[in-house]
């Protein structure tokens, strides 16, 4: 069973900053592309950043200069780095990830909350 796994969500202050991991866990061979997304309270779940393979990244206008999206292929696990953090980016966070699994298969992880406090 093919798993992502979401950590380093929680709670704090605006300004401060936050680093979310998602590892891919289970039978898979490949990655070929993961992305964040973010739902806050009563709205649609949006992309917030995305990575294809490690170096082609692209970002929501709302997060370019504060968060920056990475892979780190050895440990399957990609990371959002949150930086000035406001309190819209309160939510849920949502990796996704493409994994090859004798055909490539898109996946969601659980989701990890952040909620950022003014």
């Amino acid at each position: 069973q093919v798993q992502l796994v979401e950590s380093g969500g929680g709670l704090v202050q605006a300004g401060g900053s936050l680093k979310l991991t998602c590892m891919a866990k289970g039978k898979f061979f490949a990655i070929r592309s993961m992305a964040w997304y973010h739902q806050a309270p009563g709205k649609e779940r949006n992309l917030v950043a995305h990575v294809r393979g490690i170096v082609n990244t692209n970002y929501t206008d709302s997060v370019k200069g504060r968060f920056t999206i990475s892979r780190d292929n050895s440990n399957n696990a990609v990371y959002l780095q949150m930086n000035s953090l406001k309190p819209e980016d309160t939510g849920v966070y949502y990796c996704n990830a493409e994994l090859l699994t004798g055909s490539w298969n898109d996946y969601w992880g659980q989701g990890t909350q952040v909620t950022v406090s003014s």
